[in-house]
Formats: structure tokens, sequence, C-alpha cells
């Protein structure tokens, strides 16, 4: 198994629209092979620096499942318009990629 995360930097007062954003995105993500499922999660707010932070997390069957998908007309057509809402972010996605050890 492998998971992909994408952390988000959501700018105060933009967390309802980021997550309208993703609710509504046209995702195919359940006809990919290899894919095993998805959530965003949410966090706390950072009053201090203006930001929520939050996290896309997918769930690979493995880690070639997911690199093919990142090289498919599937993931351009995800994000084919990720760049239209910067102002939503505060700084860009970080992502992290994780080979699952051991599990329930």
């Amino acid at each position: 198994m492998y998971i992909a995360m994408n952390r988000f930097k959501v700018a105060a007062g933009a967390e309802g629209d980021f997550e309208t954003v993703w609710r509504n995105r046209d995702s195919s993500l359940s006809q990919v092979p290899g894919f095993v499922e998805f959530r965003l999660l949410g966090g706390k707010a950072n009053t201090e620096e203006g930001y929520t932070l939050y996290s896309s997390h997918t769930l690979w069957a493995s880690e070639e499942d997911f690199l093919n998908w990142t090289k498919s007309e599937n993931f351009r057509a995800a994000h084919r318009n990720a760049g239209e809402r910067r102002e939503m972010y505060k700084g860009s996605p970080v992502f992290e990629g994780f080979n699952v050890v051991d599990g329930m």
C-alpha cells in the first residue's frame, strides 16, 4: 500500500471556498487502477500566520499505481485548473508519499 498526501496552507477566510472546490471537482479516481480511497483532512487554524492546514490523502495499492496515475490524462484533467485559485493558498502544496510498513 502507498499513501500520497498533499498539505495545503489555505488562507484564513478561504476555507469554505477551498472545501467547495474539492467537493465539486471532477474526479475520476475511482476509475484509476490501484486507487483505494481518498480523504480531505482539515486541521486547526493558525491565526498567527493566517492559514488553516488541510491535507489530501489518497491510498493506493502500490506506489507504482500512484506514479502511473500521475502520468495519465486523468491526472492532467484533475489538475488542469489548479493554478486559477492561488489567492486561496499561502504557498504551494507540499507533497509527501509513504509506503505502508505496517497496518491493521
